[in-house]
């Protein structure tokens, strides 16, 4: 049986997913089996396993990290908030159902048991598993029933390591008032800390971790320093949008807007670590720039309620002068759906039922319907040739005229649409960009861009290795290897 340690943080953002990448990349490097876990996570960006399963984006980072395929094990809890109050959730890699928050925390003892079973599998396989926390396990409100953090930790009697993140301001305070809300049996699984993001002399900090130690009784593994290279690696939560906006440098402008619920944005860091190319993401109550040279709409979990607030944002109005100037705009998945003359939702399967116009650029209709396609597929782009990868991830059926022009062919199978002067196009499929070929091609028919040189996915593991080299170097692996039971 494999040994595991778990990393809880103060808050959400505050570099859990990337240090567990990091640690997986370092212990892998040394020899051993190592498996990622996450007994429950939010998030709308996700992945598609080889087997049709869906776990969180993070999650399949971490098994590249371990230099394995990723499994639904890795996460049996997956949230994909479609409202303030409510989500789908997604258990061992499958749709369950749709939840108000209310009712998803009277289902979360019946998820244990899932839990559980998903991670004595992994641990049966590995020699470490390295578990990653959600949010904090100082939101004592939610301790009733918890299985994301302590309670996970208690039920299958992990030690836990608590990260805070210096560059958020008061990780002090956050670390030393984190550890004060934990019950006595919740700090006897507590091994030490480690402080996130520093930058400069970390010298300087010395005073603050023997503060921390003193306060807490626990010791501090390493204060990481801010790792340029991370950048390169797919955020999972939306609040690391933030941190992107005008990525790059290059002179093809893309400009994205935050749709309601945007999902899967990590659709575009292909395009942001491209030298020729600036992208932007848009906040609501910003137009779309004038002078960009493509518009993408990202993929959202609502269509419906993402179409809506796009055009009370005024971006409807943006697009179509887009378009009329000779801009391209290209919908992916949810955006994809938006681009066509109307959105159904007869049965409520995103939220509210309806039906509403979409923004008319494409001669496509589409259907949410509650089948849910969850499969990894390859292609090529009809135009040019160029080979595609990725997944597709959606509840959705668009037909039209329009679909005599499509834009992949992937397999037997055509997906997509594009417009008769070619300069609009849409498909579901996601990760397209991360093919070297097609990503240089669709560049040189936006603006005449001349190939980069960039690829992709060795520019991801270098990043990785970055990362481990980085924990390498600040933390004491070694002690949290011994910390793991």
């Amino acid at each position: 049986m494999a040994r595991a340690l778990m990393f809880q943080g103060t808050g959400s953002d505050v570099g859990k997913s990337l240090i567990v990448a990091g640690v997986c990349r370092a212990l892998t490097r040394r020899g051993l089996t190592v498996r990622p876990f996450k007994p429950q996570n939010m998030s709308n960006n996700a992945a598609v396993t080889p087997s049709g399963s869906e776990i969180g984006r993070a999650q399949a980072l971490q098994a590249r990290a371990c230099g394995v395929e990723p499994c639904a094990d890795m996460n049996p809890v997956l949230l994909k908030p479609q409202s303030e109050v409510g989500a789908q959730v997604v258990v061992q890699g499958k749709v369950l159902g749709n939840y108000q928050a209310r009712d998803y925390h009277g289902l979360k003892p019946q998820l244990l048991d899932a839990v559980l079973d998903s991670f004595g599998r992994l641990r049966a396989g590995a020699d470490v598993v390295i578990v990653e926390g959600a949010g904090s396990p100082a939101e004592v409100n939610l301790r009733d029933g918890d299985i994301a953090n302590m309670g996970f930790a208690q039920a299958a009697n992990v030690p836990v390591v608590i990260v805070g993140n210096i560059e958020r301001g008061g990780v002090i305070a956050s670390l030393i008032g984190t550890v004060a809300l934990l019950t006595e049996a919740e700090r006897a699984l507590a091994r030490g800390f480690i402080v996130n993001r520093f930058r400069g002399d970390k010298s300087l900090f010395d005073d603050g971790v023997r503060i921390i130690a003193e306060r807490t009784n626990l010791p501090c593994f390493g204060v990481i320093p801010h790792i340029e290279e991370a950048k390169a690696l797919p955020p999972e939560d939306s609040m690391a949008l933030r941190a992107r906006d005008g990525t790059g440098g290059g002179q093809i402008k893309i400009a994205v807007p935050k749709l309601l619920h945007i999902a899967n944005f990590d659709d575009f860091d292909p395009l942001m670590a491209e030298p020729g190319a600036t992208v932007q993401f848009i906040d609501g109550g910003t137009a779309l720039p004038g002078d960009a040279d493509l518009v993408i709409l990202p993929g959202t979990k609502t269509t419906l309620a993402a179409l809506a607030h796009f055009r009370d944002q005024g971006w409807d109005i943006d697009l179509h002068a887009h378009a009329r100037r000779g801009g391209h705009v290209l919908g992916i998945c949810g955006g994809y759906q938006m681009l066509g003359s109307s959105v159904a939702d007869p049965d409520a399967v995103e939220g509210s039922a309806g039906k509403a116009a979409g923004l008319a650029l494409l001669d496509v209709e589409t259907t949410i319907g509650a089948e849910k396609s969850l499969r990894p597929v390859e292609g090529t782009a009809v135009s040019g040739g160029a080979t595609v990868r990725g997944y597709e991830m959606h509840m959705g059926r668009t037909t039209g005229t329009g679909t005599s022009r499509p834009f992949l062919q992937l397999g037997e199978r055509l997906d997509g649409a594009v417009s008769a002067d070619g300069r609009v196009a849409g498909c579901y499929l996601h990760g397209l960009f991360t093919s070297d070929a097609f990503r240089g091609a669709y560049l040189r028919q936006i603006a005449g861009a001349a190939d980069s040189g960039l690829r992709f996915e060795a520019h991801v593991d270098a990043a990785l290795d970055a990362v481990a080299d980085g924990l390498e170097h600040s933390l004491d692996i070694d002690a949290l290897l011994a910390a793991a039971a």
